[in-house]
C-alpha cells in the first residue's frame, strides 16, 4: 500500500475557520427563511406594497437558493500577504457581530482576483496561495503554493512540503466524469479569468480549441456578470444557448453551484415559446432552412395568404344581396398593406375597408332617391349597418378566407406540406430543393424550424386584444373562486358556535377578502425572471451567452439578435469544430451584419481536457481543416496511447461491444458513430455508457471514447472532417477506433502505429 499523504499541520486550524463559516451560512439561511415566511403571510395594501412584497419574495427566495448552492465547497481558497489572510469561496460572508469585516470573499469580488492571477513573477502582494479541499463540511486537504521564493525555501527546509501550484487543477482534470459538468471556480486559470471578468460591452468572441474550457468560462462569466451588474441583469435576465438538450442537462448544475438560479438555458430549437423541437431534419433541409433566402420565402408565403377572390362572392345581408368582388378586395388589401403593419395587425384595416365598401354598396341600393339621386340614409344609419355587418357570420367568414388571422405554426405547416404553396413562395429554389423542404408525414417542428417560426411571428404580428380580455376574465374567475372558498368557510361555521364565540376572535373571512385571497395565490405562484422570459417571445435580455456559436445558421442569428438589442453578448466556439452545414467558419461573416467591427476576439490556448497522446493525432485533422488555427496545448498526458482495431465488416458491432466491456470502470464511456451504427448499438446504453452521434456529443466529455468507422463520419456530412475532429477530442483519458473500412488518410499514422498491438 502506498504511504498516505502527510496531514497538513494547519488542517485543524482551517477546519475551525471553515466550521465557523458554515455557522454563519446557517444563520443567513435561517434569516432568509424567516423573512420569506413573513412576506408570504402579508396581504392587502396598496399596489406599491404588493409590488414590494413580490420583490422581497423574489429576493429571499434567490438568497435561499444561493446559500443552498454554496453548501458544498463553501470555502476553497486563502491568500496570504500583507495584512490578514483573505479567504475565498462561493459566496461572500460578513462578520455581522463586529465591524462587518469580510469573513469570506465571493470569488467574483475584485479582492479575490489575486487568487487566480498571482504568479511568482507578478505576485500582486500574495506570498502564499492555499487551496482548501473539503467534502461536505469537513476539510480534507490543504495545498500551498508559495509565490515568494524566500518563503518557499523556508517552508521546504522545515520539511512540511513544497510548491503545489497545479495539484488542485490536475486532481480535477484526472477525476472520473459523472455525467454532470462541475464548476471550475477553484481552479480558474489566468487566461480564463481574463475572459470571465472582461469589461467589453459589445460582442465578446471566445475562440478556443477542444478542452480549453470555453463552456466553463462562459458559465462562470454569466455568474460574474450577475454579481457585478446584479441590478441590471436580474430584471432583464441572462440567456444561455447551447447546442442540444443533452448538453444543457450536462451543464445544468454549474450555475446553481455558483449561486445563480435565475438564468434561462435553451437550445435554438426550444427558444420559440410553446414549441419544442421534436423532428430531425436532413442535413440538406437544415441547410436550406438556415439560409437568409428563407426570409423572402416567408414574406411571400404570408402575402400569398392575403388572397383575391377568383370570382365575385355573392352574399346576403338582412335579406338584401351584396357582392364582394375583386375590386373591393383589391382596394381593401392595398389599404391594409400600405399601413406596413404585420399581417394580423393589418387585418382590422382590411376588414374595415371591405365592410365600408360593402356598406356603401348596400346603402346605394337601399337609400337611393329616385327623384334627385341623393342617398336617404344618414351617416349614423350607414355606421349601424357596418357594425351589424361585423357581426354577420357569412360576411366575416368570407373576409376571413381572404385575409385570415394566422399563427406562425399554421403558416409554416401549410407551406411545408403544400407543393403549390412552396412553389409560389420559393420560385428561386430548384425543384430538388423544394422537394427536400416538403414535409409529407409526421407532426411537430425541427430545431431549424424555430427561427422560421420566429421570423413569421415578426411578419404576422399578434393582435393581443383578445388575450388581454381573456386575462381579465381569468382574474375575475380567480376572484370568484376565492369568494366561493370564503363563502364555504362562512357557511361551515356552526351558527350556535358563532353565537357563542368571543367577538374578539376573528375567523379567516374576517381577515381577508376575495381579491386579497386571489392575489395571495398569485404571489405563491411567483415566477422568476427566467420563467417569465421563457414564455415571452418578445423578451429582451440583458446579456446572451452562446455556446458552440459556430453552429448557428443565419436564420438562427436573426432570431437571437431580436432578443438582445443592446448586443451585449459572449460567444464561445471553435470554427474548426463547425459540423452543421448551415453553420459558420468566419466570425466576421456572422457578426458583421449586426455589429460591423464592434466585436472583440479573444482566444483560449490551453487544452485541459484532451491528453497529449490524443491531441498528437487530432492536430493532424485540425491542419486539414484550417492550417491557420491555433493548436491548443495539452497540459497533461494520460499514459494511454490511442488504439485502432480493424476487423471484418460483419464483426464491427461485436468488436465495439467487446471493447466497451473492456473500458468499463470508473467514469463514463462514449461510443461515437454514424446514424446507422448509433441505432444498431443502442443496447449498449447505460448509466456509464452513451451511444451518440457526433452532433449530440458536442460540448460533452467522457473518460473513454470509442469511434466507430471514422470514414462514415466523413461521408455523412459535407463538414465530416470537422465532425471527426470533434469526435477525437471528447476523451479525457482513453481513445480507441474500431473500423472495417480503411481509416481516413489523416489517421493513417494511427493505424500503422498501434494496430499491431491489438
Amino acid at each position: 500500500m502506498p504511504d498516505e499523504a502527510p496531514v497538513h499541520p494547519e488542517l485543524e486550524h482551517e477546519q475551525g475557520y471553515v466550521s465557523m463559516l458554515y455557522e454563519r451560512l446557517d444563520g443567513l439561511r435561517a434569516y432568509a427563511k424567516n423573512r420569506l415566511s413573513r412576506v408570504l403571510l402579508e396581504t392587502g395594501g396598496t399596489p406599491q406594497a404588493r409590488s414590494e412584497r413580490e420583490s422581497f419574495t423574489q429576493m429571499y427566495s434567490e438568497d435561499l437558493a444561493r446559500y443552498d448552492a454554496a453548501e458544498n465547497g463553501l470555502c476553497f481558497g486563502r491568500i496570504d500577504g500583507d495584512g490578514e489572510p483573505r479567504y475565498v469561496g462561493r459566496v461572500g460572508i460578513l462578520d455581522e457581530d463586529g465591524d462587518y469585516d469580510t469573513l469570506l470573499l465571493d470569488w467574483r469580488a475584485p479582492l479575490a482576483r489575486p487568487f487566480y492571477l498571482a504568479t511568482p513573477a507578478a505576485p500582486e502582494g500574495v506570498t502564499r496561495r492555499r487551496h482548501i479541499r473539503s467534502r461536505r463540511r469537513t476539510v480534507t486537504a490543504l495545498n500551498d503554493e508559495y509565490l515568494d521564493l524566500d518563503a518557499a525555501q523556508a517552508h521546504d527546509s522545515s520539511g512540511a512540503g513544497g510548491v503545489a501550484g497545479e495539484s488542485a487543477l490536475l486532481s480535477a482534470l484526472n477525476a472520473a466524469r459523472t455525467g454532470q459538468m462541475h464548476d471550475i471556480v477553484e481552479t480558474i486559470q489566468s487566461e480564463q479569468d481574463a475572459v470571465i471578468r472582461s469589461t467589453h460591452r459589445s460582442v465578446l468572441v471566445v475562440q478556443g480549441g477542444p478542452g480549453t474550457g470555453k463552456t466553463a468560462v462562459a458559465l462562470h462569466r454569466a455568474a460574474y456578470l450577475l454579481y457585478t451588474y446584479r441590478q441590471q441583469l436580474e430584471k432583464a435576465g441572462v440567456l444561455i444557448v447551447g447546442p442540444n438538450a443533452t448538453f444543457l442537462d450536462y451543464i445544468s448544475q454549474v450555475l446553481p453551484s455558483l449561486g445563480e438560479t435565475g438564468v434561462l438555458l435553451s437550445t435554438i430549437g426550444d427558444l420559440y415559446p410553446g414549441v419544442r423541437a421534436s423532428r430531425e431534419d436532413s442535413l440538406s433541409a437544415g441547410e436550406l432552412k438556415g439560409a437568409l433566402t428563407m426570409v423572402d420565402v416567408l414574406k411571400k408565403a404570408v402575402r400569398d395568404r392575403q388572397d383575391l377572390p377568383k370570382a365575385p362572392i355573392e352574399l346576403r345581408f338582412d335579406t338584401y344581396p351584396i357582392t364582394l368582388d375583386r375590386k373591393i378586395v383589391t382596394r381593401a388589401r392595398g389599404r391594409a398593406r400600405s399601413s406596413r403593419r404585420p399581417h394580423n395587425l393589418a387585418r382590422p384595416i382590411f376588414v374595415s375597408a371591405a365592410i365600408e365598401a360593402l356598406a356603401d354598396q348596400l346603402a346605394a341600393t337601399l337609400g337611393m332617391n329616385v327623384v334627385d339621386g341623393s342617398n336617404l340614409l344618414s351617416r349614423d344609419d350607414i355606421a349601424d349597418m357596418r357594425d351589424e355587418m361585423r357581426e354577420d357570420p357569412a360576411i366575416m367568414s368570407a373576409l376571413d378566407a381572404l385575409w385570415p388571422d394566422l399563427t406562425p405554426q399554421q403558416v409554416l405547416t401549410d407551406l411545408l406540406r403544400s407543393p403549390a404553396r412552396l412553389a409560389s413562395a420559393a420560385p428561386d429554389l430548384t425543384d430538388a430543393e423544394r422537394a427536400v423542404l416538403l414535409r409529407t408525414e409526421g407532426v411537430g417542428f425541427s430545431a431549424a424550424d424555430a427561427p422560421l417560426l420566429d421570423e413569421l411571428a415578426e411578419l404576422l404580428g399578434v393582435d393581443d386584444a383578445a388575450e388581454r380580455e381573456r386575462a381579465q376574465r381569468r382574474w375575475r374567475a380567480q376572484i370568484a373562486d376565492a369568494q366561493g372558498a370564503l363563502d364555504i368557510l362562512t357557511g361551515s361555521a356552526p351558527q350556535d358556535l358563532e353565537d357563542e364565540m368571543d367577538p374578539e376572535i376573528l375567523m379567516a373571512y374576517d381577515l381577508i377578502d376575495a381579491s386579497q385571497l386571489a392575489e395571495r395565490q398569485e404571489l405563491g405562484r411567483h415566477q422568476t425572471t427566467a420563467e417569465r422570459a421563457a414564455g415571452d417571445r418578445t423578451w429582451t435580455y440583458g446579456h446572451v451567452i452562446v455556446d458552440e456559436a459556430q453552429e448557428l445558421s443565419e436564420m438562427a442569428w436573426r432570431m437571437l439578435m431580436r432578443r438582445i438589442p443592446n448586443r451585449w453578448m459572449t460567444l464561445v466556439g471553435d470554427t474548426a469544430q463547425t459540423g452543421d452545414p448551415a453553420g459558420s467558419s468566419s466570425w466576421q461573416d456572422v457578426l458583421g451584419p449586426y455589429v460591423a467591427q464592434r466585436w472583440k476576439l479573444t482566444e483560449l490556448t490551453v487544452n485541459y481536457r484532451t491528453p497529449s497522446e490524443i491531441m498528437d493525432f487530432a492536430h493532424r485533422v485540425l491542419a486539414e481543416i484550417d492550417p491557420s488555427q491555433t493548436v491548443p496545448r495539452s497540459v497533461r498526458a494520460s499514459g494511454h496511447a490511442p488504439w485502432a482495431q480493424r476487423v471484418d465488416t460483419s464483426t464491427v458491432l461485436d468488436e465495439v461491444r467487446r471493447r466497451v466491456a473492456e473500458e468499463s470502470g470508473p467514469g463514463l464511456t462514449a461510443v461515437l458513430a454514424g446514424h446507422d451504427h448509433v441505432a444498431e448499438l443502442a443496447d449498449l446504453r447505460s448509466e456509464s455508457v452513451s451511444v451518440l452521434t457526433v452532433k449530440d456529443a458536442k460540448g460533452l466529455e467522457f473518460d473513454s471514447v470509442i469511434i466507430v468507422e471514422p470514414q462514415n463520419l466523413l461521408d455523412e456530412s459535407p463538414r465530416g472532417m470537422n465532425d471527426l475532429y470533434v469526435a477525437l477530442t471528447r476523451a479525457t483519458q482513453r481513445l480507441g477506433i474500431v473500423h472495417a473500412r480503411p481509416l481516413p488518410a489523416v489517421l493513417g499514422a494511427l493505424d500503422e502505429s498501434v494496430v499491431a498491438r491489438n
